[in-house]
């Protein structure tokens, strides 16, 4: 990621509230910023920062647009032979992108906090 590319601007895309955290996710030119914080109080301001790239939330968008019960996992096996996906943090920060930007909802909290999340077909320009 070009760190220039950040300096340039970043834009509010909206936040997501999960079971632990709460993600701020802001977007750049070719990639998105997603902070987050901890929502439990005796952690209160602690977080982190991940950057992912835009065509990794396209490339998934494509690939599970229309499924539901999607998980962290699941993405992870669909992008396993591309560049875009390189473990679980990463596609579970892409499925909370996602949700931002409204194109994914979560579902439920499943067994052992696992989140499923129901994905969005992409939507189509009209030529």
């Amino acid at each position: 990621m070009n760190i220039k590319q950040l300096q340039q601007g970043l834009d509010y895309c909206g936040r997501v509230e999960a079971v632990r955290q709460t993600y701020h996710v802001f977007q750049a030119k070719g990639a998105i910023l997603v902070l987050s914080f901890a929502r439990a109080k005796d952690r209160k301001g602690s977080g982190y920062f991940n950057l992912i790239d835009s065509a990794a939330v396209d490339y998934v968008q494509e690939r599970m647009g229309g499924h539901s019960g999607v998980t962290a996992k699941d993405v992870v096996q669909a992008g396993r032979r591309t560049k875009h996906i390189t473990g679980r943090l990463q596609a579970l920060n892409i499925l909370y992108v996602m949700v931002a930007l409204n194109q994914a909802a979560i579902q439920k909290a499943g067994e052992n906090r696992q989140l499923f999340f129901s994905v969005r077909k992409a939507r189509r320009m009209a030529a």
